[in-house]
């Protein structure tokens, strides 16, 4: 499954989930946003199943880019069952991603 947009209409629901939820706070406008967008894709596919990725453009949505204190961008934000458990501020190869997820995707 490919990444999937969020709102802040739909964000609150979106991220209650028994799944993990991976939330990408990003802009157009952001370079490295640009070079996330890819190892996100590919992390989404890999673990189809065990999580979910989803994306926020804090432009077109910014009380839910507010709401959780995002000053940088692109932060990722992981979720489950509404509550946050990670947070990865920052461009990240998928390596490197995937070892910080790991305990919560696998575990």
């Amino acid at each position: 499954m490919a990444t999937q947009k969020v709102t802040d209409k739909t964000f609150a629901e979106f991220i209650q989930r028994d799944t993990p939820v991976l939330v990408d706070f990003w802009a157009t406008w952001c370079g490295p946003c640009k070079m996330m967008a890819p190892v996100l894709e590919d992390v989404s596919e890999e673990y189809e199943g065990k999580l979910v990725v989803a994306k926020l453009d804090v432009d077109e949505n910014p009380v839910t880019a507010q709401q959780f204190g995002i000053m940088s961008i692109p932060t990722l934000m992981l979720f489950q069952n509404g509550k946050p458990l990670k947070q990865i501020v920052g461009f990240r190869p998928k390596a490197d991603l995937i070892a910080q997820l790991t305990e919560v995707v696998v575990g």
